[in-house]
């Protein structure tokens, strides 16, 4: 049997994503761009970006015999008003690491595409890969690229992960979204608490919270310490302000829902972690990629921001960790909130 689209379409839904979109395998759209934003050093610590700069020209670095690349997303918001936990984490992160849930989807659709056609060959790849998804998705009419330059589509929002089949067979390629809907609005960039949108369509990522609270493994930059606020993990604002996320249907894949445990998370509790008990508690989710390290600096940070004076004892401690980053964090947030009742 021959593949057609609309057989790869009915079997990319069974898998549980919610659009589908061809592109023909060719150069991004955005090398350039990509090419400029590293040149000015917007991509702060992330050096993988710089090493893979080549690679993500043209998606035959990851499969050479690649003709299409068939670009797939999957909902992931909880459909409910944010958590009202005195720390927060992005919505994107509250269940199961979805890398891990996007590759087991993306390995059973091509399992069920070469038993439909033994003779097609391809490969699965989620953000890890050295592939400029939102140029392809944009290509393959998924939607445009936001000033907040999310990826956007009338119905879903913004609120979906992106992954791709790249197949080595060459399939009509959807018409490309070349439309871009946001009009006058500056939300996103007039909400983001530190600043970071060097204009639209441009983040300097190194004033992005979402960089500061996962990428980033020293110090989190004095002048964008306050700009944090209770984030520990990643951050919403930018999504949350957008008109098109307003009416976003909740995702139907419980792999991505929050946990419960997550509904109220105890700053106090994240301060105490061992590294053993980190690893325990965060293993198989977004989370563990920020280490212990990562997310007790954050923590600290967040309980400055919000005044908690409750938390005082145990930075104090802390000031005293044998993780630098850590210890110099705790000190810092230990000074802010003695200063505040002076």
């Amino acid at each position: 049997m021959v593949l057609s689209k609309a057989g790869i379409h009915s079997l990319a839904f069974e898998a549980g994503f919610d659009r589908v979109g061809f592109a023909p395998a060719a150069d991004a759209d955005g090398f350039a761009h990509l090419t400029d934003w590293l040149g000015r050093g917007y991509a702060g610590d992330m050096a993988y970006l710089e090493r893979q700069h080549e690679a993500r020209r043209h998606p035959a670095s990851i499969l050479p015999t690649v003709q299409s690349v068939v670009m797939l997303a999957m909902r992931y918001h909880p459909g409910r008003a944010p958590s009202q936990s005195p720390v927060r984490v992005a919505s994107y992160a509250q269940g199961d690491d979805y890398h891990d849930v996007l590759r087991e989807r993306l390995n059973s659709l091509l399992d069920r595409l070469q038993q439909e056609d033994p003779t097609i060959g391809g490969r699965g790849v989620v953000d890890t890969a050295p592939l400029l998804e939102r140029d392809f998705a944009r290509r393959a009419g998924l939607g445009w690229v936001g000033k907040n330059t999310m990826l956007i589509d009338k119905k879903l929002g913004s609120w979906f992960f992106l992954a791709a089949l790249l197949l080595d067979r060459e399939f009509p390629a959807d018409a490309s979204f070349d439309v871009q809907h946001c009009g006058t609005c500056t939300r996103c960039l007039d909400a983001c608490p530190t600043e970071a949108f060097v204009k639209p369509g441009v983040l300097d990522a190194r004033k992005c919270i979402s960089y500061l609270t996962i990428e980033l493994r020293g110090p989190i930059p004095l002048p964008l310490r306050d700009g944090v606020g209770n984030w520990i993990f990643g951050c919403d604002i930018c999504q949350e302000v957008c008109p098109w996320n307003r009416k976003a249907t909740a995702g139907a894949e419980l792999a991505f829902q929050p946990r419960a445990e997550w509904d109220v998370l105890d700053p106090l509790d994240i301060l105490k972690l061992s590294d053993a008990e980190f690893r325990k508690r965060y293993r198989g989710t977004a989370l563990f990629r920020t280490k212990r390290s990562g997310l007790v600096r954050n923590t600290a940070i967040a309980a400055a921001n919000q005044g908690w004076m409750e938390a005082l004892p145990m930075l104090e401690m802390l000031t005293r960790d044998e993780d630098p980053v850590v210890a110099e964090a705790a000190a810092w947030s230990a000074e802010k909130l003695r200063r505040a009742v002076v």
